[in-house]
């Protein structure tokens, strides 16, 4: 029953000589023959345990990478048929650096095709299901790295967030899910969706984990001109802090618009807060409520940027039968890539249009910077700021499909954080009625995951779902 351990723990063990890396990787794969064919958190299975040679702190323990980004020699699909044989002939600066630390990787996960979708419905290769309960979806786009970790198909995993696409889905499935600052991880090889929103980050069992992820993905590369240039903290130092007079912003103008039982959670978590001695406030952010809209011009705008190199020309799929080189550019798009990628595209080059460009997309980039200074002003008031990661429990798979406005409501209350910048990690903090997870959303001002790591990790000693994770 390893593949139920944590990563910390896994480490403890091989470093005393009690197992072996080897018999992490076969519990970790027998679970995923047992589980997978019910979760589908996978694109790719990596049969066979390659030793990494390297003597890091990672020991050769098995680690899942979301599906878009590069390992090398391995299939990155994206989960889009355009991309479907495509091979990386290179690693992923975080691949790269795990590689260092002595990983070793059990496989890709499932995704929203190019991380556009906020349930993981959007894949080529199929839906991913809730572990907790299958009917249900567990959440976008990172999908299929939350399931495989919280139903033991991974120890841990790496996901990328554009609009809250690590922690809506760690929030579904009752499992850590940060995402860094922007800059913290270089983004070199990661499939870009919208380059000025997409952060890289770590999916764990728990927040030590997720530190020790940190610790190794984090510092500067100079093959991403956007990675910053920033010290590399060890974090887990910020774990077992005393948080008392610590300052909270609740914000808690967005709890009407929550279920009852995330209302309940969030009410349970201030409590909790307040009993380990921190100043609890509320706290305004007036722009944060147009943070969606916001976030539906900017990102389709650079997507539709990224994906024009899909052409059929270089690499990727390309139609069969076509009789010059505008129709196979246009049989390659309209049969290689999903209708919402269809739909973000065509909305992107909407607003980056002639005529269209200053009422929309120059707009949007001024609403942006509002939403950044609000968050400046809470920070000078408050260490961390508080609120909901998503306003419901897991929807049913199907539920909201035909319906995209309400689809992309799903990231209500992490799309900020993208949109500031700003480091934010999403904790299990109560259970609904239907017995499914509810996240806590904690952000800090830029650069201050020294902050989440205190408070997250305070928080998880008087609450967690571990024992409770869907591992049996």
């Amino acid at each position: 029953m390893l593949y139920k351990k944590t990563l910390h723990e896994l480490i403890d063990l091989i470093n005393k000589k009690e197992i072996t890396a080897k018999d992490v990787y076969n519990s970790v794969l027998d679970r995923i023959h047992q589980k997978e064919k019910d979760i589908n958190a996978y694109v790719t299975v990596f049969e066979d345990f390659e030793e990494n040679k390297k003597d890091g702190i990672l020991k050769n323990i098995p680690i899942a990478v979301k599906d878009n980004m590069h390992i090398e020699g391995k299939r990155t699909t994206c989960s889009s048929k355009i991309l479907e044989n495509y091979t990386a002939i290179f690693d992923a600066t975080a691949v790269k650096r795990l590689k260092e630390a002595s990983a070793t990787f059990i496989g890709k996960t499932n995704l929203d095709e190019f991380a556009m979708g906020s349930s993981t419905e959007t894949s080529y290769f199929g839906t991913t299901r809730n572990p907790w309960d299958i009917t249900r979806i567990p959440g976008g786009s990172s999908g299929g790295s939350t399931a495989a970790v919280a139903s033991g198909e991974a120890i841990c995993a790496i996901g990328s967030d554009t609009g809250g696409s690590i922690r809506q889905p760690a929030a579904f499935c009752g499992v850590v899910g940060l995402k860094p600052t922007y800059g913290r991880v270089s983004r070199y090889g990661l499939v870009a969706f919208a380059s000025s929103l997409d952060q890289i980050g770590p999916v764990t069992k728990d927040v030590e984990d997720a530190a020790l992820l940190m610790n190794i993905i984090c510092g500067r590369d100079e093959k991403d001109s956007t990675s910053a240039d920033v010290e590399v903290d060890d974090f887990t130092s910020y774990l077992n802090s005393d948080i008392k007079g610590l300052k909270i912003g609740v914000y808690d103008k967005v709890f009407a618009d929550c279920s009852t039982d995330v209302q309940k959670s969030m009410d349970n978590s201030i409590n909790i807060f307040k009993s380990l001695g921190c100043d609890i406030k509320s706290v305004d952010l007036p722009n944060a409520k147009y943070a969606v809209s916001d976030y539906y011009i900017i990102a389709p705008a650079e997507a539709s940027s990224n994906l024009e190199r899909y052409d059929g020309v270089k690499y990727g799929f390309r139609a069969d039968e076509y009789e010059n080189l505008k129709e196979m550019y246009i049989k390659t798009r309209s049969e290689g890539f999903g209708d919402e990628v269809k739909r973000r595209i065509m909305l992107g080059t909407y607003v980056l249009s002639s005529g269209y460009y200053d009422a929309y997309y120059l707009k949007a980039q001024k609403l942006r910077g509002l939403i950044k200074q609000d968050f400046d002003n809470a920070f000078k008031d408050f260490d961390v700021v508080i609120a909901p990661t998503t306003p419901t429990e897991a929807f049913m798979i199907g539920e909201k499909s035909d319906n995209p406005l309400q689809m992309y409501l799903s990231d209500i209350f992490t799309i900020p954080a993208n949109l500031s910048a700003i480091p934010a990690i999403s904790i299990p903090c109560g259970l609904s009625e239907n017995g499914l997870p509810l996240g806590l959303q904690i952000m800090a001002n830029v650069f201050r995951e020294d902050n989440i790591f205190k408070v997250a990790s305070a928080f998880e000693k008087e609450f967690n779902l571990i024992d409770k994770l869907p591992l049996d």
